[in-house]
């Protein structure tokens, strides 16, 4: 295929096998977190993406055999529909979620990883062939799958620390399969020789690379306005802000006087009745102690829980411990966040610490009065890991002698199993009493939070000094009350190595999935 001699010729190939495999693994690490995003449960997303993706390569290696002659014309097609089909990978995905169920979404992308598989698994034997007679064959092979796996190992290193929190997911696909074109484009022009017989397959796949390049950077161009046609498809209202952090996407929401926060398309709070939430979430559990010193926030980077404990005078320290930084920058930058915590964050008594809840409870020995969780739905297993027993038995330890301590608890109505499972966790963990209580809030329907603590005597008042817009006395009688008809009590415990609250809470997601936001 080439000459010997041709060294130049070599090291750029061996650069094109390097950017082969970069791309492709960007690509499977795009369309795994994605999948993540929307669906949740993202060690089953990844492990069942890498592995029909790696199965998939299996099976394009073997039909690379069926190519006899053309070797070079052909991978140059192959670089040239990977590279497509790799760059719209993510734009397929945002747009096939907003009008599929979740069976068909899955199905699509698994569909999307085996034709991505199949391509790249085609393209390396193809590569490894054209080189045949400028090396030996045992050199040949290794040559090129060192710079296929070092490629890979870039893109590993790129994907967590510059494109998701500096690109995003969209614009990162649409710039690697532009990246993976122009190696098609190389290719034509490194193998002219080769392709001296076939001028006029240069001539159409010149032209063809050219109209797909060109299409590709228009819809670069216009990425931040296609992006907010897909998040006026999704959500309810007007999108304001959405940004990629390392590890959530962050979106809000503005109509009228209400806006809304959510993370990885669920919502975390409207700002119509974010109130009855967070005053539920702080003051059920604070009017339990007779002076509140120190608090621990577990989560609750946007401040509105902090609002309102920094209405205890008497606090001395509250300490926020959110691993997405993201989330307090923005809740200090965007006006009506800031407004909406009344500037909790730049409080003097309140410290901000970014970094995972869990690693923090374990190498922390600080004792706190009251430690309050305000953490996300148990989604995927990272998350669903600061549900488990382990964790609250962590958060235990870190309570003062008559410490209190509350986590929401997702709906007991719409989530039953997820709610009484986290009641459960809580119990097995080392307290000794745990008090269920739930209140209405529009927003997200019937919620529910779990308190705990050592100790079995439950006020039956609220603080007089506290202000409150939505809690009284009254609902005290109440709120801990459940039908019986939302009362389950044979859930399993959450574990930190068998998060069964992660299957429990996604049987609900599943079925929102393609629902109105």
């Amino acid at each position: 295929m080439m000459t010997k001699n041709n060294t130049i010729s070599k090291l750029i190939l061996a650069f094109i096998a390097f950017v082969v495999g970069m791309c492709s693994i960007i690509y499977e690490l795009l369309i795994s977190t994605i999948s993540s995003y929307l669906m949740g449960d993202s060690i089953r997303q990844f492990s069942i993406i890498i592995g029909i993706y790696l199965a998939s390569m299996g099976i394009g290696s073997f039909l690379s055999r069926l190519v006899d002659k053309k070797v070079v014309s052909s991978f140059i097609i192959i670089e040239l529909v990977l590279g497509f089909v790799g760059a719209i990978s993510v734009p397929l995905c945002y747009f096939y979620y907003s009008y599929s169920d979740a069976d068909g979404y899955n199905f699509f992308v698994l569909l999307l990883t085996a034709v991505i598989g199949s391509l790249t698994g085609f393209e390396i034997p193809l590569l490894t062939r054209i080189l045949e007679d400028s090396t030996t064959l045992k050199d040949n092979i290794s040559n090129v799958l060192t710079f296929d796996y070092l490629g890979a190992l870039l893109a590993t290193l790129l994907f967590p620390f510059l494109l998701v929190p500096f690109v995003g997911l969209f614009k990162s696909s649409l710039i690697f399969g532009l990246i993976n074109i122009s190696m098609g484009l190389l290719s034509i022009y490194l193998l002219k020789d080769e392709l001296i017989k076939e001028q006029k397959f240069k001539q159409v796949i010149t032209i063809f690379s050219i109209i797909i390049g060109s299409i590709l950077i228009g819809m670069l161009w216009k990425a931040n306005n296609i992006m907010q046609f897909w998040n006026e498809s999704i959500f309810k209202f007007p999108v304001i802000h959405t940004e990629n952090s390392p590890y959530q996407n962050i979106t809000v929401t503005s109509h009228s006087d209400e806006f809304r926060l959510y993370l990885n398309g669920a919502i975390q709070f409207s700002s119509r009745d974010e109130y009855r939430y967070h005053e539920a979430l702080v003051h059920i559990p604070l009017s339990q102690l007779d002076s509140v010193g120190s608090v621990l926030i577990l989560g609750g980077g946007e401040g509105l829980a902090a609002r309102e404990i920094l209405k205890y005078q008497e606090l001395q320290k509250l300490t926020i411990v959110d691993i997405d930084p993201a989330i307090s920058e923005l809740s200090k930058k965007l006006p009506l966040l800031n407004s909406l915590n009344a500037g909790a964050l730049d409080n003097p008594k309140v410290e901000i610490l970014h970094e995972d809840a869990f690693q923090f409870l374990v190498k922390n020995e600080l004792k706190f009065d009251a430690i309050i969780m305000d953490l996300p739905d148990p989604t995927n297993e990272s998350i669903a890991r600061l549900y488990s027993s382990v964790f609250f038995n962590l958060v235990l330890q870190r309570l003062t002698k008559n410490g209190v301590a509350v986590t929401q608890a997702t709906s007991p109505e719409l989530t039953k199993n997820a709610f009484w499972c986290i009641n459960e966790t809580i119990k097995a963990s080392g307290f000794q009493y745990s008090f269920p209580y739930r209140v209405n809030v529009p927003s997200f329907g019937n919620w529910g939070f779990i308190m705990a603590k050592n100790h079995p005597f439950l006020k039956d008042h609220l603080r007089s000094d506290i202000s409150y817009d939505y809690l009284e006395d009254a609902i005290l009688d109440q709120i801990y009350y459940f039908p019986k008809d939302i009362r389950i009590k044979d859930t399993k415990i959450n574990e930190l190595d068998a998060p069964v609250l992660l299957e429990y809470y996604l049987d609900h997601w599943r079925s929102l999935q393609g629902q109105e936001r």
